[in-house]
């Protein structure tokens, strides 16, 4: 398992979540907090997790798994260590990012959605990136890579490869 915070060993990261859990236990709001700590620990939220998260604060599994897949920052899958954001919103759509994804997919050896078997690269879909005008439009940490056409993106990659 690949802890996405440098140097925290499982204990320490078991340490965090249950402090986090009995913070929040009885909290309304306290899930999605919880849920956050467990995202920062780990890069996603392992399904064994939300179990503990779902027993911890008496909150239904449901109702834990519905809050983790309507909120986008929360990820049910590992993220590579490069996560590539690709805007496919209406600007960036019609600026040709179906094709840049597609690209991507084919550079990569993935589906949107997945990460490389080495856990380098992942691909996700966004509905806005917030730079229309320079659509289409991707990201891959904080790297902002703008109007892009498909053959740009084995170039793009080979800068984190």
């Amino acid at each position: 398992m690949a802890i996405a915070e440098a140097n925290m060993c499982q204990e320490e990261v078991d340490k965090r979540i249950e402090a986090a859990i009995a913070k929040y236990k009885g909290v309304p709001s306290g899930l999605i907090q919880v849920l956050h700590q467990v995202q920062l620990a780990y890069g996603y939220l392992p399904k064994d997790v939300l179990l503990r998260v779902s027993r911890g604060l008496n909150v239904p599994l449901s109702e834990v798994y519905g809050v983790a897949t309507f909120y986008a920052f929360f990820s049910l899958k590992p993220k590579g260590k490069y996560n590539i954001q690709v805007c496919k919103g209406t600007a960036c759509y019609v600026r040709g990012s179906a094709k840049v994804i597609e690209r991507l997919e084919k550079e990569l050896g993935i589906s949107a959605g997945d990460t490389t078997d080495d856990h380098k690269f992942s691909i996700e879909v966004v509905r806005c990136l917030g730079a229309c005008g320079l659509g289409p439009v991707l990201m891959i940490g904080e790297d902002v890579h703008a109007r892009l056409k498909p053959d740009m993106v084995p170039g793009i990659l080979a800068k984190y490869k």
